[in-house]
């Protein structure tokens, strides 16, 4: 391999962000409380196991920064930002037990749970932390129904 062919292949990684780097340019330009919002949340998705994995998906052009997703052995939950709230989605959620009813949108789904989170309220901890391990554990094949 040539030096340049070397140096060009090394110039292009380093351009590339990760996930993480990614998920925090997402949070930085949501610059108002959403921003703060996620990011908490994001923080404690993450402290919630340390082996959940952070994601950036589906980028088009009407989000072409993308969605941040945490997962393990399958999607966990989804961050989004929306007008007046930041909402974390649960795509097996309706398989999740809930029992601080934390879920309080997409309620009707036969599959998916959503949390929307609002400006001045505060965040169950505790509860969110036991959403994000049960829905973990649904991906965990000895977990799965058979």
């Amino acid at each position: 391999m040539s030096p340049t062919k070397s140096m060009k292949s090394t110039a292009a990684n380093t351009k590339r962000k990760s996930p993480s780097q990614e998920i925090d340019a997402i949070v930085k330009e949501t610059s108002d409380w959403r921003g703060k919002k996620l990011s908490k949340l994001r923080a404690l998705i993450k402290k919630a196991h340390p082996a959940i994995i952070e994601e950036v998906k589906w980028k088009k052009p009407s989000k072409p920064s993308g969605v941040p997703v945490w997962s393990h052995n399958g999607i966990i939950c989804v961050a989004d930002t929306l007008k007046n709230a930041v909402r974390l989605t649960f795509p097996k959620g309706a398989q999740v037990k809930d029992p601080k009813k934390l879920f309080n949108t997409r309620l009707d789904s036969n599959t998916v749970r959503a949390i929307d989170f609002f400006e001045n309220e505060t965040v169950n901890e505790t509860g969110l932390k036991a959403l994000i391990l049960s829905a973990m554990r649904l991906n965990t094949p000895k977990e799965r129904k058979q």
